[in-house]
């Protein structure tokens, strides 16, 4: 059965899209620690990060680079967090999270909660850095 990633993927559960390429996808979480907390995601189906081959883990990674720098220019923060959790879905994933001091990073705290209409400007904001 597809994960709710790979829906995200094929486009049969809307995202909002930050950037794209033919091996990744990354959009923001809807339940953000901070605004512009942004999903990397490869669009083949692993489950556990450390079984993607080695060269597309890599690639995953400067794609992540690419989408942070973007995420820093658009969201005031001191660094672009970066963390591999993957309990939630079973689909490997890297946050990125913009901070400025590491309780910004507090995967056990209240989540952000943020409209559509938030999430679409700061999607289109990033996609546009």
């Amino acid at each position: 059965m597809a994960t709710l990633f790979t829906k995200i993927i094929e486009g049969s559960i809307p995202s909002h899209k930050v950037a794209e390429s033919d091996k990744f996808l990354a959009f923001l979480d809807i339940s953000p620690l901070q605004k512009g907390h942004t999903l990397i995601i490869p669009k083949k189906e692993v489950d556990y990060i450390f079984d993607i081959e080695d060269d597309l883990l890599m690639e995953m990674m400067t794609f992540a680079k690419e989408v942070a720098h973007k995420i820093k220019r658009v969201i005031p923060c001191n660094r672009i967090g970066v963390t591999v959790i993957g309990l939630e879905v079973p689909h490997a994933h890297i946050h990125l999270v913009p901070i400025s001091k590491m309780a910004d990073m507090n995967f056990s705290g209240p989540k952000m909660s943020l409209n559509t209409e938030e999430l679409s400007a700061i999607a289109a904001q990033i996609a546009s850095a």
